[in-house]
C-alpha cells in the first residue's frame, strides 16, 4: 500500500514542475506558472470530492476512473494546444480528478472494523512512516524532471508523471486491503460532509496555518541565498526541510510517547513554531541551513498526529473525504505561504504557526475527543514458532 501509494503520489512532486516548462516552452514563463497553480487549485477541490465518492461506492472504482481521466488529461497537455484555454481546462481536469491516494491509505491504516491496523501503536507508527516517507516525493520528483526535461523534453516529462501516476494507482487498487474495503454507512449524512464536525472544522484551519511556512519555503530560500551571497541555500534549505522531516518521522514512528495524540499533535504544533522562530532570528547561512533542519524534525511527526486525529474524529463514513480536506487545508496554507512570502516579512512563517498552535490549544478539549471515539482493539495474537514452521 505504501508503496504504491508513493508512486502514485509521484505527480504531486513532479506535476507542478512539469507544467511550468511545458507551459512556459509553449506560452511563456507566466503561463506557466499559472497552469501549474491552476492544477493544484484544482487538486485542492476535487480531492475531497472523490474522496467522498471513495467513502460511498469504494475504493477500487472511484479511484481507476479518476486515475484514467488525471492521466489522460496529463497526456493531452504534453500533446499541446494552440489555444491557451483548452490547455487550462485540460490541467483542471488532471488536478480536479486526481486520486486523493494518500487519503485513501489513511482511511485503510485505522483502527476500526475493516482496516488493517491492529492497534493505535501500529497506527501511529504507520502514518510517521507515511509522512516521513512521503518527502522524498518532493526531493526525487522535481529532479526527476528537471532530469527527463533536460535529457527530452518538457512534453517527456508530463507523460512521464502521468505514466507513474497510472501506475501507482493501479498498484494501489489491487491490493487485498483497497479492494475489499468498504466504507460504514452514515444514516446522518449530509452535504457538509466531515465539515459537519466542529473539531474537524477546527483542526482543518489550523493546519491551513501550519501550511505556510511549508509552501514559504522555497521563497525563502531564494530570498537566504541572495542576502548571505550563498546560492547552495536555493536548494539546501528544502532539502534539509524534507531530511529533518525523514528523520523526525522515523523517530516519531519508532517509539511510544507520553501523552494522547491530540496533546502530542498541540505539542507538536507549538514546537514547529518554536522552530520557525529560530529560522527566522538566526544570521548566517550555517545557522539557518541548521535551524530549517531543525523545524523539518518536527514536521512530519505533526502531520502524522494530524491524520491520527482527523481519522478518529471524522464522522462515520467520511474518513478519505476527511483526510483529503485536510490534505486540502494544507495546500490552502501552503499557497498563502507562497504567495505572502514576497511582501510580508519573515516572522508572519512563525506567527502563522503559533496561531495554529493556539487554535489547537483552545480547541483541546474538543480535539480530545479523537482519544475517546478511536477505538483500542487489543493486539492480533502471535502464533509460536513452532505452528509456523
Amino acid at each position: 500500500m505504501l508503496a504504491g501509494t508513493l508512486v502514485g503520489r509521484l505527480p504531486n512532486g513532479m506535476a507542478p514542475l512539469a507544467i511550468v516548462l511545458t507551459g512556459a516552452h509553449a506560452y511563456g514563463t507566466a503561463r506557466g506558472a499559472a497552469l501549474a497553480a491552476l492544477y493544484l487549485l484544482a487538486s485542492a477541490v476535487g480531492g475531497p470530492l472523490i474522496g467522498r465518492q471513495a467513502d460511498r461506492h469504494g475504493q477500487t472504482a472511484v479511484f481507476t476512473v479518476s486515475g484514467l481521466m488525471s492521466g489522460g488529461a496529463l497526456v493531452a497537455v504534453a500533446a499541446g494546444s494552440s489555444q491557451p484555454w483548452q490547455v487550462a481546462a485540460v490541467v483542471a481536469v488532471a488536478g480536479g480528478t486526481k486520486p486523493p491516494l494518500e487519503a485513501g491509505l489513511r482511511s485503510l491504516w485505522g483502527t476500526g472494523p475493516g482496516s488493517v491496523m491492529p492497534t493505535r501503536d501500529h497506527q501511529r507508527t504507520a502514518l510517521a512512516l507515511d509522512a516521513a516517507s512521503q518527502e522524498m516525493i518532493y526531493i526525487a520528483g522535481p529532479v526527476m524532471v528537471a532530469g527527463i526535461a533536460l535529457a527530452v523534453s518538457p512534453s517527456a516529462a508530463l507523460l512521464t508523471t502521468a505514466a507513474l501516476g497510472a501506475a501507482g494507482t493501479v498498484l494501489v487498487v489491487t491490493t487485498h486491503s483497497s479492494r475489499p474495503w468498504t466504507p460504514a454507512v452514515d444514516g446522518r449524512a449530509d452535504w457538509r460532509g466531515p465539515l459537519r464536525s466542529p473539531p474537524l472544522r477546527t483542526l482543518y484551519t489550523a493546519m491551513a496555518c501550519i501550511g505556510v511556512p511549508i509552501g514559504a519555503i522555497t521563497p525563502l530560500a531564494i530570498n537566504a541565498g541572495t542576502r548571505y551571497d550563498a546560492p547552495w541555500l536555493v536548494g539546501g534549505l528544502p532539502a534539509v526541510l524534507s531530511a529533518g522531516a525523514v528523520l523526525g518521522g522515523f523517530a516519531y514512528g519508532a517509539r511510544s510517547w507520553p501523552g494522547t495524540t491530540a496533546q502530542q499533535l498541540i505539542a507538536l504544533s507549538a514546537l514547529f513554531s518554536a522552530g520557525w522562530l529560530i529560522v527566522t532570528v538566526t544570521g548566517g547561512p550555517a545557522t539557518v541551513f541548521a535551524a530549517t533542519a531543525v523545524a523539518g524534525l518536527f514536521m512530519a511527526p505533526l502531520l502524522a498526529a494530524a491524520f491520527g486525529v482527523t481519522g478518529a474524529l471524522a464522522p462515520r463514513g467520511t474518513v478519505t473525504e476527511a483526510q483529503a480536506l485536510l490534505v486540502a487545508a494544507l495546500d490552502v496554507g501552503c499557497a498563502l505561504g507562497t504567495t505572502a512570502s514576497g511582501v510580508l516579512a519573515p516572522l508572519f512563517l512563525p506567527a502563522a504557526t503559533a496561531a495554529g498552535a493556539l487554535v489547537l490549544l483552545t480547541a483541546r478539549r474538543h480535539l480530545a475527543q479523537a482519544d475517546d471515539h478511536a477505538p483500542h482493539v487489543p493486539p492480533r495474537p502471535v502464533p509460536p514458532l513452532e505452528a509456523i514452521t
